[in-house]
Protein backbone atom coordinates (compact mmCIF):
# COMPACT_ATOMS: atom_id res chain seq x y z
CA UNK A 1 0.00 0.00 0.00
CA UNK A 2 3.01 2.31 0.00
CA UNK A 3 2.02 3.48 -3.46
CA UNK A 4 -1.01 5.27 -2.04
CA UNK A 5 0.95 8.19 -0.65
CA UNK A 6 0.41 11.07 -3.06
CA UNK A 7 -0.79 14.40 -1.68
CA UNK A 8 -4.05 14.12 -3.61
CA UNK A 9 -4.66 10.63 -2.23
CA UNK A 10 -3.94 11.68 1.33
CA UNK A 11 -6.32 14.61 0.96
CA UNK A 12 -9.04 12.33 -0.39
CA UNK A 13 -8.67 10.03 2.60
CA UNK A 14 -9.01 12.92 5.05
CA UNK A 15 -12.02 14.49 3.30
CA UNK A 16 -14.22 11.43 2.92
CA UNK A 17 -15.58 9.56 5.91
CA UNK A 18 -14.82 5.88 5.39
CA UNK A 19 -16.64 4.99 8.61
CA UNK A 20 -19.89 6.39 7.22
CA UNK A 21 -19.34 4.47 3.99
CA UNK A 22 -18.86 1.23 5.89
CA UNK A 23 -22.09 1.89 7.77
CA UNK A 24 -23.90 2.12 4.43
CA UNK A 25 -22.19 -1.02 3.21
CA UNK A 26 -23.22 -2.93 6.31
CA UNK A 27 -19.66 -4.27 6.44
CA UNK A 28 -16.78 -3.17 8.65
CA UNK A 29 -13.34 -3.68 7.16
CA UNK A 30 -10.65 -5.10 9.41
CA UNK A 31 -8.07 -3.43 7.16
CA UNK A 32 -9.22 -0.11 5.70
CA UNK A 33 -6.29 -0.12 3.27
CA UNK A 34 -8.24 -2.63 1.16
CA UNK A 35 -11.25 -0.34 1.09
CA UNK A 36 -9.08 2.60 0.06
CA UNK A 37 -7.51 0.51 -2.68
CA UNK A 38 -10.97 -0.51 -3.97
CA UNK A 39 -11.85 3.18 -4.24
CA UNK A 40 -8.67 4.17 -6.10
CA UNK A 41 -9.31 4.74 -9.82
CA UNK A 42 -6.56 3.80 -12.33
CA UNK A 43 -6.28 7.47 -13.33
CA UNK A 44 -4.29 8.05 -10.13
CA UNK A 45 -1.59 5.72 -11.45
CA UNK A 46 -1.79 6.97 -15.02
CA UNK A 47 -1.12 10.56 -13.96
CA UNK A 48 1.88 9.60 -11.84
CA UNK A 49 3.99 8.73 -14.90
CA UNK A 50 5.81 5.56 -15.85
CA UNK A 51 7.80 3.87 -13.12
CA UNK A 52 11.47 4.81 -13.40
CA UNK A 53 14.69 3.76 -11.72
CA UNK A 54 17.63 6.07 -10.96
CA UNK A 55 20.42 4.36 -9.09
CA UNK A 56 18.92 3.06 -5.88
CA UNK A 57 15.87 5.38 -6.17
CA UNK A 58 12.79 3.69 -7.58
CA UNK A 59 9.56 5.59 -8.34
CA UNK A 60 6.55 3.28 -8.29
CA UNK A 61 3.11 3.94 -9.70
CA UNK A 62 0.41 4.16 -7.04
CA UNK A 63 -1.69 1.03 -6.67
CA UNK A 64 -5.25 1.12 -8.02
CA UNK A 65 -8.38 -1.01 -8.07
CA UNK A 66 -8.16 -2.96 -11.36
CA UNK A 67 -6.83 -6.15 -9.77
CA UNK A 68 -9.55 -6.04 -7.11
CA UNK A 69 -12.10 -5.44 -9.87
CA UNK A 70 -10.90 -8.61 -11.62
CA UNK A 71 -11.25 -10.59 -8.39
CA UNK A 72 -14.61 -9.08 -7.46
CA UNK A 73 -16.08 -9.90 -10.86
CA UNK A 74 -15.20 -13.58 -10.35
CA UNK A 75 -16.68 -13.63 -6.84
CA UNK A 76 -19.88 -11.95 -8.04
CA UNK A 77 -20.25 -14.41 -10.92
CA UNK A 78 -19.76 -17.39 -8.61
CA UNK A 79 -22.24 -16.22 -5.98
CA UNK A 80 -24.99 -15.35 -8.45
CA UNK A 81 -24.37 -18.49 -10.51
CA UNK A 82 -24.86 -20.65 -7.44
CA UNK A 83 -28.04 -18.82 -6.44
CA UNK A 84 -29.53 -19.16 -9.93
CA UNK A 85 -28.47 -22.82 -10.10
CA UNK A 86 -30.29 -23.58 -6.85
CA UNK A 87 -33.32 -21.37 -7.48
CA UNK A 88 -34.10 -22.69 -10.96
CA UNK A 89 -33.27 -26.42 -11.07
CA UNK A 90 -35.36 -26.99 -14.20
CA UNK A 91 -33.36 -24.65 -16.42
CA UNK A 92 -30.24 -25.44 -18.44
CA UNK A 93 -27.09 -23.39 -18.98
CA UNK A 94 -28.39 -21.04 -21.69
CA UNK A 95 -31.31 -19.44 -19.80
CA UNK A 96 -29.33 -19.33 -16.56
CA UNK A 97 -26.42 -17.59 -18.28
CA UNK A 98 -28.73 -14.98 -19.79
CA UNK A 99 -30.52 -14.40 -16.49
CA UNK A 100 -27.16 -13.88 -14.75
CA UNK A 101 -26.11 -11.44 -17.47
CA UNK A 102 -29.22 -9.36 -16.81
CA UNK A 103 -28.34 -9.22 -13.11
CA UNK A 104 -24.71 -8.16 -13.58
CA UNK A 105 -24.72 -5.87 -16.62
CA UNK A 106 -22.62 -2.75 -16.25
CA UNK A 107 -25.59 -0.44 -15.90
CA UNK A 108 -26.94 -2.47 -12.98
CA UNK A 109 -23.58 -2.54 -11.22
CA UNK A 110 -23.24 1.22 -11.64
CA UNK A 111 -26.67 1.64 -10.03
CA UNK A 112 -25.58 -0.43 -7.04
CA UNK A 113 -22.53 1.81 -6.73
CA UNK A 114 -24.69 4.95 -6.87
CA UNK A 115 -27.06 3.62 -4.21
CA UNK A 116 -24.10 2.98 -1.92
CA UNK A 117 -22.67 6.43 -2.63
CA UNK A 118 -19.34 5.10 -3.90
CA UNK A 119 -18.86 7.98 -6.33
CA UNK A 120 -18.32 10.52 -3.57
CA UNK A 121 -15.51 8.38 -2.14
CA UNK A 122 -13.64 7.64 -5.35
CA UNK A 123 -9.96 8.59 -5.41
CA UNK A 124 -9.37 10.04 -8.87
CA UNK A 125 -6.64 11.59 -10.90
CA UNK A 126 -7.08 15.30 -11.62
CA UNK A 127 -8.13 14.80 -15.24
CA UNK A 128 -10.72 12.15 -14.39
CA UNK A 129 -12.07 14.39 -11.62
CA UNK A 130 -12.42 17.32 -14.01
CA UNK A 131 -14.25 15.19 -16.58
CA UNK A 132 -16.96 13.84 -14.28
CA UNK A 133 -15.34 10.56 -13.29
CA UNK A 134 -17.35 10.32 -10.07
CA UNK A 135 -20.54 9.87 -12.11
CA UNK A 136 -19.09 7.83 -14.97
CA UNK A 137 -21.03 4.52 -15.15
CA UNK A 138 -17.97 2.49 -16.12
CA UNK A 139 -15.95 3.85 -13.18
CA UNK A 140 -18.82 3.17 -10.78
CA UNK A 141 -19.37 -0.38 -12.05
CA UNK A 142 -15.65 -1.12 -11.82
CA UNK A 143 -15.48 0.26 -8.28
CA UNK A 144 -18.45 -1.86 -7.19
CA UNK A 145 -16.67 -4.99 -8.43
CA UNK A 146 -13.43 -3.87 -6.76
CA UNK A 147 -15.36 -3.42 -3.51
CA UNK A 148 -16.56 -7.03 -3.74
CA UNK A 149 -12.98 -8.17 -4.24
CA UNK A 150 -11.89 -6.17 -1.20
CA UNK A 151 -14.63 -7.64 0.99
CA UNK A 152 -13.66 -11.13 -0.19
CA UNK A 153 -10.01 -10.60 0.76
CA UNK A 154 -10.87 -8.90 4.04
CA UNK A 155 -13.64 -11.16 5.30
CA UNK A 156 -13.62 -14.29 3.15
CA UNK A 157 -16.13 -15.83 0.78
CA UNK A 158 -19.01 -15.95 3.29
CA UNK A 159 -18.74 -12.22 3.97
CA UNK A 160 -18.67 -11.44 0.25
CA UNK A 161 -21.61 -13.76 -0.42
CA UNK A 162 -23.67 -12.17 2.37
CA UNK A 163 -23.00 -8.69 1.00
CA UNK A 164 -23.81 -9.68 -2.60
CA UNK A 165 -27.07 -11.42 -1.68
CA UNK A 166 -28.09 -8.41 0.40
CA UNK A 167 -27.37 -6.12 -2.55
CA UNK A 168 -29.15 -8.33 -5.08
CA UNK A 169 -31.89 -9.57 -2.75
CA UNK A 170 -34.60 -7.42 -4.32
CA UNK A 171 -33.70 -8.64 -7.80
CA UNK A 172 -33.75 -12.27 -6.70
CA UNK A 173 -37.05 -11.71 -4.92
CA UNK A 174 -38.59 -10.76 -8.26
CA UNK A 175 -37.18 -13.85 -9.97
CA UNK A 176 -39.92 -16.29 -9.03
CA UNK A 177 -39.57 -17.35 -12.67
CA UNK A 178 -36.78 -16.60 -15.10
CA UNK A 179 -37.47 -13.41 -17.03
CA UNK A 180 -38.35 -13.45 -20.71
CA UNK A 181 -34.88 -13.19 -22.09
CA UNK A 182 -35.29 -13.78 -25.81
CA UNK A 183 -35.04 -10.11 -26.67
CA UNK A 184 -31.82 -9.81 -28.67
CA UNK A 185 -32.45 -6.20 -29.74
CA UNK A 186 -32.99 -5.12 -26.15
CA UNK A 187 -29.97 -7.08 -24.94
CA UNK A 188 -27.77 -5.60 -27.67
CA UNK A 189 -28.87 -2.05 -26.86
CA UNK A 190 -28.20 -2.64 -23.16
CA UNK A 191 -24.74 -4.06 -23.86
CA UNK A 192 -23.76 -1.23 -26.19
CA UNK A 193 -25.18 1.58 -24.05
CA UNK A 194 -23.08 0.42 -21.11
CA UNK A 195 -20.18 1.74 -23.20
CA UNK A 196 -21.77 4.51 -25.24
CA UNK A 197 -25.07 6.47 -25.14
CA UNK A 198 -25.50 5.86 -28.87
CA UNK A 199 -28.16 3.29 -29.82
CA UNK A 200 -27.68 0.64 -32.52
CA UNK A 201 -29.27 1.31 -35.93
CA UNK A 202 -30.93 -1.26 -38.19
CA UNK A 203 -31.25 -1.07 -41.99
CA UNK A 204 -32.82 -3.46 -44.46
CA UNK A 205 -30.25 -3.98 -47.22
CA UNK A 206 -32.11 -6.45 -49.45
CA UNK A 207 -35.42 -8.20 -50.00
CA UNK A 208 -35.63 -11.41 -52.00
CA UNK A 209 -38.28 -13.95 -52.96
CA UNK A 210 -41.89 -13.67 -54.13
CA UNK A 211 -44.43 -11.50 -52.32
CA UNK A 212 -45.85 -14.43 -50.40
CA UNK A 213 -42.43 -15.68 -49.27
CA UNK A 214 -40.16 -12.67 -48.80
CA UNK A 215 -36.78 -12.88 -47.08
CA UNK A 216 -35.38 -9.68 -45.60
CA UNK A 217 -31.69 -9.10 -44.95
CA UNK A 218 -30.83 -6.54 -42.29
CA UNK A 219 -27.59 -4.99 -41.05
CA UNK A 220 -27.05 -3.48 -37.60
CA UNK A 221 -24.61 -0.58 -37.15
CA UNK A 222 -23.22 1.14 -34.08
CA UNK A 223 -21.10 4.25 -34.23
CA UNK A 224 -20.94 3.95 -38.00
CA UNK A 225 -19.49 0.41 -37.79
CA UNK A 226 -21.30 -2.66 -39.10
CA UNK A 227 -21.69 -5.17 -36.28
CA UNK A 228 -23.53 -8.04 -37.99
CA UNK A 229 -26.17 -9.08 -40.50
CA UNK A 230 -29.29 -11.18 -40.19
CA UNK A 231 -32.23 -12.41 -42.20
CA UNK A 232 -35.86 -13.32 -41.63
CA UNK A 233 -39.37 -13.55 -43.04
CA UNK A 234 -40.12 -10.03 -41.79
CA UNK A 235 -38.15 -6.86 -41.08
CA UNK A 236 -38.60 -7.46 -37.36
CA UNK A 237 -37.33 -11.03 -37.60
CA UNK A 238 -34.33 -9.91 -39.67
CA UNK A 239 -33.46 -7.19 -37.14
CA UNK A 240 -33.67 -9.71 -34.29
CA UNK A 241 -31.45 -12.13 -36.19
CA UNK A 242 -28.89 -9.37 -36.82
CA UNK A 243 -28.95 -8.36 -33.16
CA UNK A 244 -28.48 -12.00 -32.11
CA UNK A 245 -25.46 -12.32 -34.40
CA UNK A 246 -24.01 -9.04 -33.07
CA UNK A 247 -24.45 -10.20 -29.48
CA UNK A 248 -22.57 -13.41 -30.19
CA UNK A 249 -19.75 -11.50 -31.90
CA UNK A 250 -19.44 -8.97 -29.07
CA UNK A 251 -19.62 -11.55 -26.30
CA UNK A 252 -16.95 -13.64 -27.99
CA UNK A 253 -14.70 -10.56 -27.86
CA UNK A 254 -15.35 -9.73 -24.20
CA UNK A 255 -13.00 -12.35 -22.67
CA UNK A 256 -10.18 -11.15 -24.93
CA UNK A 257 -10.84 -7.49 -24.03
CA UNK A 258 -10.91 -8.37 -20.33
CA UNK A 259 -7.58 -10.15 -20.67
CA UNK A 260 -5.98 -7.10 -22.27
CA UNK A 261 -7.55 -4.81 -19.65
CA UNK A 262 -6.28 -6.92 -16.78
CA UNK A 263 -2.81 -6.91 -18.23
CA UNK A 264 -2.73 -3.12 -18.65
Amino acid sequence: MSGLTSAATQQSFSVFDLAALQDRLGYKFRGEDLLRLALTHPSVAHESGVATASGDQVQQRPAHNQRLEFLGDAVLQLVLTRELYEKFPAFDEGPLTKARAKLVNRRTLAEHARTLGLGAHLILGHGEEMHGGRERPSALADTFEALLGAIFLDGGFDAAREFILREFGAAFGKLSVLPIIENPKGELQELLQARSPEAPEYHVVSTTGPDHDRVFECVVHHGGVELARGSGKSKKAAESDAARAALKELRDKLPRESAFKTGS
